[in-house]
């Protein structure tokens, strides 16, 4: 393997972010390289398996920094970028050039492409629509909630499709495609309509589901997921239905983990006060000051429960 991606999972701009670290990579460095492509997702710990490490080259596009001197190229825009301040120190002794952090830039893949171009003189106009389309989602720059949740663009159907596909290798062609096609033909293709019409129906299934189980107080949406068999989900669904709301407070359960999801409202009559990253890194957890999540274990979810209550009484507003 020439080169090894390692990409935030099931992520509209991490997929991106791959596409467009490959389309710069072989331009630039290396036209005949093969590339492998892994995603990584956020676990109790954050525990990060550096066996992923496995390329001659190795990237890490929108995900944590990892302190192997295997990793060569990391770009990323979380504030919650270091799980430790030994790996914040290591990115910060690093002298090779190839390694970026932008706590302050939405979207990763915006800012990975500025990077190729202001240090690296490379720019493709082909991928300005997927740029500026991960952008919009990862930065949550909607008209309105109803834009998101009713899906009505190829981006966003397709942003639905990669956060809810389970196959990695079919995602690998997603990211391929995007080196290629625009938005509107990716969507077109077979394969992707095959997979894409499950995955809208289910969408519905899961925006009444939010409906139902939503309560709503003193600024804040709560809802909790755990036995549904929802692992992941559209998340402007609870502006939908409480445009009035500040923050969404959520508790769900996949496979590998308990998560808790803490959100703000763009659109929110009332704005927001709290850093959300801050509080989800007292619990060992982060993201950004508008968006957040805690990852525990599975069986964790009577813990992750007694989080999400204390973290809406912090975040809520008096009476």
């Amino acid at each position: 393997m020439d080169l090894r991606i390692l990409y935030h999972g099931n992520c509209f701009d991490g997929v991106s972010s791959a596409a467009i670290f490959t389309k710069f990579y072989r331009a630039v460095i290396d036209a005949e390289a093969v590339i492998g492509y892994t995603p990584t997702m956020h676990r109790a710990g954050n525990a990060f398996d550096r066996d992923q490490l496995d390329g001659k080259v190795n990237a890490i596009v929108d995900f944590k920094y990892c302190a192997d001197d295997r990793l060569t190229w990391w770009f990323d825009h979380h504030q919650s970028a270091f799980l430790t301040k030994e790996d914040e120190e290591h990115f910060l002794a690093d002298t090779s050039g190839k390694k970026f952090l932008d706590a302050n830039c939405a979207s990763n893949a915006k800012f990975l492409a500025r990077i190729a171009k202001e240090k690296f003189g490379w720019e493709d106009d082909s991928l300005a629509e997927l740029i500026e389309w991960a952008h919009i989602i990862d930065g949550a720059f909607y008209e309105s909630a109803a834009q998101c949740v009713e899906l009505r663009s190829s981006a966003l159907k397709l942003m639905q499709l990669i956060e809810g596909e389970k196959d990695p290798a079919f995602i690998e062609k997603i990211i391929l495609m995007m080196t290629e096609m625009s938005l509107d033909e990716i969507i077109e293709q077979p394969e992707i309509k095959e997979r894409l019409d499950p995955i809208l129906e289910q969408h519905w299934k899961t925006v009444e589901t939010i409906r139902e189980r939503s309560n709503y107080s003193r600024g804040v949406v709560t809802f909790d997921l755990v036995g549904t068999g929802i692992e992941g989900y559209n998340k402007f669904i609870p502006y939908y239905f409480f445009p009035e709301t500040t923050y969404n407070v959520s508790v769900s359960q996949s496979s590998f983990r308990t998560k808790i999801s803490v959100g703000s409202n763009p659109w929110a009559p009332r704005p927001r006060t709290h850093n959300i990253a801050e509080i989800c890194e007292r619990y060992g957890g982060g993201g950004h000051a508008v968006v957040g999540a805690i990852s525990l274990p599975r069986d964790a979810v009577e813990e992750g429960r007694k989080y999400m209550a204390e973290i809406v009484e912090e975040i809520s507003f008096p009476d």
